[in-house]
């Protein structure tokens, strides 16, 4: 497994050592001791899995409390996916970063408590994966907007997403809850 760091330090992209042979592919998704040696030490105690089309744009998801890490990947099409950096005392606050994930490159995505997250479906449809290293609560979750001209997030051209109303709704950084 390669942890590679993001232009967002805390944010690591993984590239897992795929063995393909005439059968298929295996690949190790998750390893307890690699992950804490590159820096991710929290347990994960919840998965989610995700179906959407094309053109579904879901986020900028976080919780105020009760913060989730996720480690996302693409077991189905492909995504843009983005991380939003919301913790006030961070060096880079207010900065994202955006990858390609899809089932083709197997890539993954950490992505640390205090950062909103978010994707775009590029393929036809799409099945993302993500552990998190806490529950959901509802009552803690917040959408910021996903085009809040402020964060200059550059998504893929020719953008035209399906949102939800909640997400729709989300909230600009100025006006947003963050970390400390």
């Amino acid at each position: 497994m390669n942890f590679i760091p993001s232009e967002l330090p805390d944010v690591l992209v993984i590239q897992p050592r795929v063995f393909e042979d005439e059968r298929g592919f295996f690949l190790e998704s998750y390893q307890k001791q690699r992950f804490e040696a590159a820096g991710i030490p929290f347990d994960f105690v919840q998965d989610n899995h995700s179906f959407s089309r094309r053109g579904v744009l879901r986020g900028l998801h976080y919780q105020i409390r009760q913060p989730q890490g996720k480690l996302v990947r693409v077991i189905s099409g492909e995504v843009f996916d983005v991380a939003v950096d919301l913790r006030r005392s961070s060096p880079t606050f207010g900065r994202w970063m955006g990858i390609h994930l899809s089932a083709q490159n197997k890539t993954m995505l950490w992505i640390p408590p205090g950062f909103a997250h978010g994707f775009y479906v590029l393929s036809g449809q799409a099945e993302v994966l993500y552990k998190a290293t806490d529950y959901y609560a509802p009552q803690w979750e917040r959408t910021l907007l996903w085009n809040d001209p402020a964060l200059h997030i550059r998504w893929p051209d020719g953008l035209e997403p399906l949102v939800s109303a909640k997400d729709a709704a989300g909230l600009s950084l100025s006006q947003a809850e963050v970390f400390d």
